[in-house]
């Protein structure tokens, strides 16, 4: 329970940061303007799109919550044996940042107008992110090669599921990635493709976030954490 805890404050940290950073947090009735006047400031609204994929991101955190619920649950059992961590991991961890940093700075290029700097953020982060997943594969193989089975044990079977689920999510984002980054070749303008690379930011950003809680979660970090934040409520 304090896992899950830890994990819904920590998400509502993220979304309370995100409302102030769109200004859901402003009070328009308090602006100084003359009636019939429309504020063409810039972030004053937030675009539907955002807002979906807010709310979207709130449902999957939800299920990653409940994912890791179970995993907790389901540890304490006898027949429990942890699975021990390929090294892969850690620089598919590396990609996976170098992809959501390249993303933030694409933003910032994106809102200057630089479409070639855009151009090469986007394939930046395209890359990285495809080279996450192909590690995430082959950190499969190796475990399976070693003879652990999805069926053997059941922490084989939440490692497979756990991370399965979040190269799943990382598949789709690469979909729209790769709409925005084809639109970009095409030649759009920089502020015609803003919205989108705002968007893949944003959800790179958050399942870079996921990875790092379940990586802690599966390498036995959050089950120190945990024990540490029981002790300091007791």
């Amino acid at each position: 329970m304090s896992a899950i805890l830890i994990f819904l404050a920590a998400l509502a940290v993220i979304i309370t940061w995100w409302m102030a950073q769109q200004r859901l947090m402003s009070k328009p009735w308090l602006e100084v303007g003359h009636a019939g006047d429309t504020p063409q400031r810039e972030g004053s609204s937030i675009p539907t799109a955002k807002i979906g994929l807010g709310v979207f991101l709130a449902v999957v955190g939800a299920l990653f919550t409940l994912l890791i619920s179970a995993y907790f649950m389901r540890m304490g059992l006898n027949d429990w044996w942890a699975v021990p961590i390929p090294g892969l991991l850690w620089f598919n961890t590396a990609l996976l940042v170098a992809s959501s940093l390249a993303l933030q700075w694409t933003k910032a290029k994106a809102q200057r107008g630089n479409l070639e700097a855009v151009k090469a953020g986007l394939g930046l982060s395209f890359v990285t992110s495809v080279g996450f997943l192909v590690g995430q594969i082959l950190a499969w193989r190796q475990l399976t090669a070693a003879g652990y089975l999805v069926a053997d044990n059941p922490a084989n079977s939440f490692f497979y599921l756990i991370t399965g689920m979040h190269g799943l999510h990382i598949l789709g984002g690469l979909v729209a990635l790769g709409r925005t980054s084809f639109k970009a070749l095409k030649g759009a303008p920089a502020k015609a493709i803003r919205l989108s690379v705002d968007l893949c930011a944003m959800y790179w950003h958050f399942m870079l976030f996921v990875w790092l809680i379940l990586f802690a979660l599966l390498a036995g970090w959050a089950n120190d954490f945990v024990e540490i934040c029981r002790q300091l409520l007791t």
